[in-house]
């Protein structure tokens, strides 16, 4: 019932950039660590690269587990659901790595995006690496249906610039540091460079 696949290509790529949110999952390697899921799915936010590289942009929140996460392991897996169409379930486990605003390679990657991260409070740049490309059944998934994109978050960091942005992360616990004591997102922010 369910197959592996060498790249994200063909029907693969279309099913994963057809869809409307997604799933990441990351732990720290301690044992006693607390394990992240985070759903994603601002429109325009993630991008296939290659065939075996996929990305997508880590928006302003309260916490920054996946961040720190994978700075401490690089350890992470995205799943896809097929809430609508035939049932399928996508998994790509892999290598992640945060590319911060102040790294060389910020602005070109974030030139692969079609949505204007400006009134999302962008943090970084999430880039993956596919270890292992898998799908099963999706069979017990229900349907469900995609009405449009929540315009909240949005709503709330749009009226941020680089400065306020970093000062609201620095009053939150769990930015600069995870819920494990884990580096998280570096303070303060750099500033936004454009898309290269």
């Amino acid at each position: 019932m369910g197959k592996t696949y060498a790249r994200i290509d063909g029907r693969l790529r279309t099913f994963i950039e057809e869809q409307h949110i997604f799933f990441t999952a990351t732990a720290p390697l301690g044992g006693d660590g607390t394990v992240n899921l985070s759903p994603k799915g601002v429109s325009g936010s993630f991008v296939v690269l290659d065939e075996r590289t996929v990305a997508y942009l880590d928006f302003a929140g309260s916490n920054a587990e996946t961040v720190a996460h994978l700075r401490e392991n690089g350890r992470i897996t995205l799943m896809w659901c097929a809430f609508q169409g035939p049932p399928n379930i996508v998994r790509v486990h892999g290598h992640g790595e945060p590319v911060f605003r102040d790294d060389p390679r910020f602005p070109g990657l974030l030139g692969r995006f079609p949505v204007d991260p400006a009134p999302h409070g962008l943090r970084a740049i999430i880039v993956v690496t596919a270890e292992l490309i898998r799908d099963t059944c999706g069979f017990a998934v229900p349907y469900m249906s995609y009405a449009e994109d929540r315009p909240l978050h949005a709503q709330r960091f749009a009226r941020e610039d680089d400065t306020s942005l970093s000062e609201y992360f620095d009053k939150k616990e769990h930015i600069a540091t995870s819920m494990d004591g884990l580096p998280g997102l570096p303070l303060p922010l750099p500033v936004m460079p454009t898309a290269g």
